[in-house]
């Protein structure tokens, strides 16, 4: 019977110490017989100079690397390289100095769920995590995640301040939307084929997901709009997302937190309303939260795409079930859509004709 050997798993090593190129270029002098004195005599330098160099206080400018090569016969290359990779290292250990302080940021973020997901690998030294995390939202320091989420200047971003406990959750739920959106191949954002797409998809509402998704993908690629789905991330109250990739290329990010069509449905067209009217630097998110004017834009926005104002005189008299189902089946929207408009416009009360709407739930690929 054969035996399974359990691998170690490797980590990288980095070094906690930076040596100066001026230990190497002593070791060399010393092999060839040259003391410091007489390698300053031989390249021109003071003293002063060569000890600063080989204790690490100054730097091996290009000039002294080829003085260096002339009297050691080590190309200038080598010392170059040297110093570069002594300033890089150098570098890392103040950032990692800078990083060791923020720390506490991780407590923000949903960390084991990115590693779930596979957005971040799980590794076991916290600052090689903290690194890992910030490379993932593209940003270069904790100061720099928090001025781009939490100053609406700097990406024109509209939330609650009720919410802001839960920025780390919607910010990795954004970003997870984002990656994917940015590999989905699209046409470029073509606005009014994009309407006209916006009414093919609103007869797709009574088609099974497995018909509609990819339809409704194929359609909005072609318009320049890449919906991507992202399933929910505990602490997020968030059900959709509306953000422009480039100028020519916008993101719908979608999830079924609510899991019903008719709400998954509202929030698609909730969000294709931002991207119809926003700018080319908005980011829109939907949070239950939210009131502001651009949000009930959209709000009206979906309701009217979805039922339209020419039906309004008939909905508060849809009070049955027969009455419902005639009459989603003759404006060509799925029954449960109806049905939460109702409720919402309180002509049904929540408890009611529930079972008219389809939940969804995600499933494994």
């Amino acid at each position: 019977m054969a035996t399974k050997t359990k691998r170690a798993r490797r980590y990288p090593f980095e070094p906690d110490f930076a040596v100066p190129p001026g230990r190497t270029l002593l070791e060399t002098i010393e092999t060839q017989g040259i003391d410091q004195k007489e390698l300053a005599r031989r390249t021109g330098f003071t003293e002063k100079h060569i000890s600063q160099i080989i204790n690490g206080k100054a730097p091996i400018s290009a000039e002294a690397a080829i003085r260096f090569e002339w009297v050691t016969g080590v190309p200038a290359r080598i010392w170059n390289n040297l110093e570069a990779q002594y300033q890089e290292q150098k570098a890392r250990l103040a950032a990692r100095e800078q990083l060791q302080a923020n720390l506490g940021w991780l407590k923000c973020v949903p960390v084991k769920e990115l590693i779930k997901r596979g957005a971040i690998p799980d590794l076991r030294d916290p600052i090689e995590l903290l690194t890992c995390v910030l490379q993932f939202f593209r940003v270069a320091s904790v100061d720099a995640w928090r001025m781009g989420w939490q100053e609406p200047a700097a990406f024109a971003f509209r939330k609650s301040t009720a919410v802001a406990q839960q920025d780390g959750a919607i910010a990795a739920w954004l970003r997870l939307g984002e990656l994917e959106a940015e590999t989905r191949e699209c046409g470029p954002y073509d606005e009014k084929r994009f309407r006209d797409v916006l009414k093919d998809i609103r007869a797709l509402t009574t088609r099974d997901p497995k018909d509609f998704v990819p339809r409704m993908v194929e359609l909005c690629a072609g318009a320049g709009v890449a919906v991507v789905f992202v399933p929910e991330i505990k602490g997020a109250p968030v059900s959709g997302a509306a953000k422009w990739i480039t100028p020519k290329k916008a993101m719908i990010c979608l999830n079924i937190r609510g899991k019903s069509n008719d709400r998954f449905w509202f929030t698609f067209f909730h969000e294709a309303g931002h991207v119809l009217k926003g700018g080319s630097r908005e980011v829109f998110v939907d949070i239950d939260t939210m009131d502001d004017p651009e949000e009930r834009a959209a709000n009206e926005f979906a309701a009217r795409l979805l039922i339209p104002s020419r039906h309004d005189a008939e909905l508060p008299s849809l009070k049955s079930r027969v009455a419902v189902v005639r009459f989603a089946r003759r404006i060509g929207i799925h029954p449960g859509i109806v049905v939460g408009r109702l409720q919402n416009d309180r002509v049904l009360p929540y408890s009611h004709l529930n079972d008219l709407k389809v939940r969804f739930q995600w499933v494994e690929e």
